[in-house]
């Protein structure tokens, strides 16, 4: 294996509730509200780093089909949420290259979790809504 590179970020930033790996930055969140996975509130980002992607699939999601890698922390390999590469819905566009990532599992700014509450986690699959 070679030698792991990893971004480090200033300012307000959101990392990996495991390792602390850095992701994103609070300036780059396009949207807060609308987005959902199996754990509970995601946000979505339009760019994310210290990050590599898993295999391309489609997903049928609350806004229609959309083609979506995973993503994971280079720091502990930990799924930290997902990457739309294609939308099939025109109005969907605006998400393709854009990230998410699942608040469950990731630490915010301040420091904090979130954590989820009975009736989410037992929601089955990963989401999305449109943002209004």
């Amino acid at each position: 294996m070679g030698r792991l590179f990893v971004v480090n970020l200033e300012g307000k930033i959101y990392s990996c509730k495991h390792c602390r790996t850095h992701l994103a930055l609070c300036e780059d969140i396009v949207s807060k509200v609308s987005f959902h996975s199996r754990h509970g509130k995601a946000y979505l980002f339009s760019k994310v780093v210290n990050v590599t992607m898993g295999e391309k699939e489609e997903r049928m999601m609350m806004t229609g089909r959309h083609t979506v890698v995973d993503i994971f922390c280079v720091g502990c390999g930990s799924i930290v949420g997902w990457k739309y590469e294609t939308a099939h819905e025109k109005a969907q566009k605006y998400k393709e290259g854009k990230s998410v990532l699942e608040r469950f599992k990731v630490s915010g700014p301040d420091g904090s979790s979130y954590w989820a509450n009975h009736e989410v986690s037992q929601h089955v699959g990963g989401s999305d809504a449109d943002d209004v």
